[in-house]
């Protein structure tokens, strides 16, 4: 619904919705009904409690770790994470007073559990991180953050709900950028939180915005008026989007709600072609090393067997022998491709990480999250596999 705000038939009525006392809609910051929509049916498809739509993917990993982590409280986090959120949780929300311990994705129960302090808010991941296309094992970092009495909460934009639901494997709160797979077409930028109403907010004391009166609006007790399935997502909206306004407009969550129509043939689709483009990758001689799950010898191949049986997306990382200038030059030559900072879309396009999305980071850093010199994100789009690969054929000669 394009209006920004609506009308009541008494004071009254508009004051048993501040209070939160009646549902319905008082301005589009907090809620529109095109956007509660479009959220009801992400939460139906991951198999939560509750969901909330953002102005982006960025804004619901930060409203996501926000709404329960503040000045003085600690996060722990998978370091092969976007880019972009690397640099939210490790820059920004560290001159906000959060602290932040990075891991590798593939630590175990036993380094997690021990990262994990009394401060600490919750621990964070992605399902397949990009652009590094490593798979978390989601049950063992739900384990250990469950047993230290925190969420754990998974990026799950790569995957989608089609091909992993992490809320399945022990997620309790899971977030996407809608701007890639969920709308598709290059059309719409967004985010979405969904809520598993799993998690119980009140086994410790860790969370107090959730479990103690909000002053800022009524004295309000959200794990007491909402219960353990609303609490959450009622909290960011009310208190976070309120304050904050990183609201989706209801034009972008139009287009979504499109794009989510055709999302299960399309991520078929995507998985199919990346996956014939991954094996010819893999067997081409100027390639130095392919990170794709669906490839039998990939480092993480058991786990995409045990999370993402139905395929492990559209997007390829591949290296290229002779480093930085090669990938450049291959860069250069692709036609069908097109190069730009967007990634899973029907339209296949491509990036050079290291001197893109990730170029804010020392070579140090890019060690950490899985990334080389020569690494190439390819987004596989729903164009023909065979012409994908001929593409990158002619242009791997000017390698």
């Amino acid at each position: 619904m394009q209006s920004t705000t609506f009308r009541y038939d008494t004071s009254e009525d508009m004051g048993k919705l501040f209070d939160l006392e009646a549902e319905g809609y008082f301005y589009s910051r907090l809620q529109n009904p095109t956007n509660d929509t479009v959220a009801a049916k992400i939460c139906a498809l991951e198999a939560g409690s509750a969901a909330m739509l953002t102005s982006s993917g960025q804004a619901a990993n930060f409203m996501a770790l926000f709404n329960i982590a503040g000045a003085g409280d600690h996060i722990v986090a998978s370091s092969s994470i976007y880019g972009g959120t690397f640099n939210l949780i490790g820059t920004t929300m560290k001159r906000m007073g959060v602290d932040v311990t990075f891991l590798s994705p593939d630590s175990t129960y036993e380094e997690i559990r021990a990262a994990i302090r009394p401060n600490t808010k919750a621990v964070f991941g992605e399902t397949i991180a990009n652009p590094a296309l490593t798979v978390l094992d989601i049950e063992t970092w739900a384990k250990a953050a469950h047993d230290g009495g925190v969420p754990l909460v998974i990026d799950n934009t790569f995957a989608t709900p089609v091909l992993c639901r992490p809320i399945e494997h022990g997620a309790d709160i899971v977030t996407h950028s809608t701007t890639k797979y969920m709308d598709g077409h290059g059309a719409s930028i967004g985010g979405a939180i969904i809520d598993s109403g799993n998690f119980d907010w009140t086994q410790n004391d860790r969370f107090p915005g959730l479990t103690t009166p909000d002053e800022s609006y009524h004295g309000v007790v959200y794990t007491e008026k909402f219960g353990q399935g609303g609490a959450y997502i009622t909290k960011a909206t009310s208190q976070l989007m309120r304050d904050l306004g990183c609201v989706q407009s209801p034009q972008n969550a139009f287009y979504i709600n499109l794009g989510l129509e055709s999302l299960h043939l399309r991520m078929k689709r995507h998985s199919e072609t990346a996956l014939a483009v991954a094996q010819f990758l893999d067997s081409h001689p100027k390639v130095e090393a392919v990170q794709y799950a669906g490839l039998p010898g990939d480092k993480y191949h058991a786990l995409a067997e045990k999370y993402l049986p139905d395929g492990c997306c559209g997007v390829v990382s591949f290296e290229i022998k002779g480093g930085r200038a090669a990938a450049e030059r291959v860069m250069k030559a692709l036609k069908t491709a097109a190069i730009e900072t967007h990634v899973a879309d029907a339209r296949s396009c491509c990036l050079h990480p290291a001197s893109a999305t990730h170029r804010q980071m020392t070579d140090e850093q890019l060690t950490e999250c899985g990334i080389s010199p020569s690494m190439i994100r390819f987004s596989c789009g729903l164009e023909d596999a065979q012409d994908l690969i001929d593409d990158l054929a002619q242009a791997l000669e000017q390698a």
